[in-house]
């Protein structure tokens, strides 16, 4: 089987994280590695024994060897930097949110179908085993019909007003960066809401800081969230049908299991991610470049919109508006 060729655009700590699992699959195989400063490259190609480093985006999308572009920037130039990927005919991941709104994502959904590559939306959750098996769950009606989803992300770090958290340049606020993770749950099991319910509060930046969120859905079934950038909460999440319910402890987005309850009964069911948790992400976009797919039906570009459209909603709600929108 030829390894995959990746190249990585971006030199921070997701992309190390990231890097780090591609060097575990024994299909992949890490070409090269862009920044917006050479140096930069270098220092991240050679920490990583990788053979090409080079200091702009554009030179590395125009590297013909690479079968698939990671970017791992900051929200706010998700755009710019996916699209100079696949208009240069690069397969691209993107780390999520795609982009910092529904508009610019469709945007770059529109280039990948023009350019016939794959585009894919870093949702790793999605792919990981025992998120696999408890969407498997719910679809064979194990808990019944689903009616609440609750899911929450929030941290503290005290901050300061110049880290990205906190930046509208960078697409700061906890909605993008942390409640991504509550919507995109409760999406995979409800679907996109009919409405969107978004209270919570801003920081003096102008970035919301915590968010409450109700997505109501025209079936009746209904998900609480909520995510902050001060609180440390929970991080848990649970599904809730009328014929039972499945619970996920802390750190709900890279579960190692969960709990299925029917009445007294209750099961445990155990499916631990490999590596760090993004090696299922890597494995289904290989998967897909093996198969010629532009589209991967684990992680799909609809429901890559949907979620997008979602935080779009709440953001409008809370009056947040980021300068590169």
């Amino acid at each position: 089987m030829r390894k995959i060729r990746w190249g990585i655009l971006a030199t921070g700590g997701i992309a190390a994280t990231f890097t780090e699992d591609l060097l575990t699959m024994p299909d992949a195989e890490v070409l090269a590695v862009g920044s917006r400063s050479v140096e930069a490259a270098r220092r991240f190609a050679d920490r990583y024994d990788i053979p090409r480093a080079y200091g702009s985006w554009a030179e590395l999308a125009a590297d013909a060897d690479l079968d698939v572009v990671y970017v791992a920037t900051p929200h706010s130039a998700h755009h710019a930097a996916a699209a100079a990927c696949l208009d240069a005919g690069r397969a691209v991941l993107v780390e999520k949110p795609a982009a910092l709104s529904a508009p610019q994502a469709e945007d770059l959904v529109a280039r990948a179908r023009s350019a016939g590559v794959l585009f894919v939306e870093a949702m790793w959750t999605r792919t990981l085993p025992a998120v696999r098996e408890l969407t498997a769950r719910i679809a064979a009606g194990d808990i019944g019909t689903p009616r609440v989803v609750s899911a929450d992300f929030g941290l503290t770090g005290q901050f300061a007003p110049t880290h990205r958290l906190r930046d509208p340049a960078l697409g700061g606020g906890a909605l993008l960066d942390l409640g991504v993770y509550p919507v995109a749950f409760a999406q995979l099991v409800l679907g996109e809401p009919a409405t969107v319910t978004a209270t919570g509060t801003r920081t003096a930046e102008g970035v919301d800081e915590t968010v409450g969120l109700l997505l109501s859905h025209d079936s009746g079934a209904v998900a609480t969230l909520t995510c902050s950038i001060v609180a440390d909460t929970p991080r848990v999440a649970a599904v809730s049908g009328d014929a039972g319910r499945i619970e996920l402890d802390r750190g709900f987005f890279a579960p190692h299991g969960f709990r299925l309850y029917r009445g007294d009964q209750v099961e445990q069911v155990a499916a631990a991610p490999s590596g760090r948790g993004y090696v299922h992400e890597a494995a289904e976009v290989m998967r897909c470049l093996r198969t010629g797919e532009t589209e991967s039906a684990l992680l799909p570009l609809a429901d890559t919109l949907a979620v997008l459209r979602t935080l779009d909603a709440a953001r409008a709600q809370l009056g947040v508006r980021y300068p590169a929108e």
